[in-house]
């Protein structure tokens, strides 16, 4: 950890416990405290890439690390020498209901405590992560739209992206939340993954997303998988056996932190 000098952000409280370090700062883009989960590794020299991961609906900041035990596998994968070392970064999406979308709302923006404020906090305050580290951006579920989404609508920011049984339009988090009414009424964009794709199409970083066979969500990827391949979109898409569960996300996270690791 480095000592905050000319933050831009009025409060950081941090601690650390069992190679998690927990934050809480209070964002410039939702003018109000949001929290984040960083796993660092000790005594690691040299600028590290920065891996973003976006939870899903009904979670927060500590949900990839204690449901999905992200940094046991990130660790093993290091130990056995088959990824580089990495930053892994579990923002929560800033706690709007049952799940923000990672889109800008009227009152607060979501998208920008992603892109600009989660990277900037991480910045000031891990040495190793630096204006040199690569960005990756993942998620599951609606953290896969949000991954998806931004990677896709900030090139420039991101390495590579990901997705996990991802969401793929706004809309379908209506299937999952209990107001979606008041959340449309809120949300300034309301887009799906295909619309910037196709937007950016020519400066995409590269990318992939996966689905579980069995996956309420399936048919939604398929979909997506189809519209890239018909407008000659390169990308990565896999299907596995498994549900929108959390063991089917614990165990396939791997293929996202390979993935990444090439791009290093």
């Amino acid at each position: 950890m480095q000592e905050l000098e000319k933050s831009q952000f009025f409060t950081t409280e941090t601690a650390p416990f069992q190679g998690l370090h927990f934050i809480t700062v209070k964002s410039n883009a939702l003018k109000k405290r949001a929290d984040l989960t960083v796993y660092a590794l000790q005594n690691t020299e040299g600028v590290l890439p920065i891996v973003i991961l976006l939870h899903g609906v009904y979670g927060s900041h500590w949900a990839w690390a204690m449901k999905g035990k992200v940094h046991e596998t990130a660790q093993k994968l290091i130990d056995d020498g088959q990824i580089k070392p990495m930053l892994l970064v579990m923002p929560s999406d800033g706690l709007y209901a049952d799940g923000s979308g990672y889109v800008p709302h009227k009152t607060e923006n979501y998208e920008q405590w992603i892109v600009e404020d989660v990277v900037q906090v991480v910045k000031e305050q891990f040495t190793q992560a630096t204006d040199e580290s690569p960005v990756f951006i993942t998620g599951l579920s609606m953290g896969g739209f949000g991954a998806l989404r931004l990677g896709a609508k900030y090139p420039s920011v991101f390495r590579a992206f990901s997705g996990l049984s991802s969401i793929t339009h706004f809309n379908q988090i209506g299937e999952f939340v209990v107001d979606f009414k008041q959340l449309q009424e809120d949300a300034l964009e309301q887009d799906g993954v295909l619309d910037w794709i196709l937007k950016n199409k020519d400066i995409l970083p590269p990318f992939r997303f996966d689905c579980g066979s069995e996956d309420i969500l399936i048919e939604h990827n398929r979909q997506l998988h189809f519209d890239l391949e018909k407008n000659q979109i390169p990308h990565i898409y896999q299907e596995f056996s498994g549900v929108h569960s959390w063991d089917y996300w614990a165990e396939h996270i791997a293929e996202t932190l390979l993935f990444f690791n090439q791009f290093c």
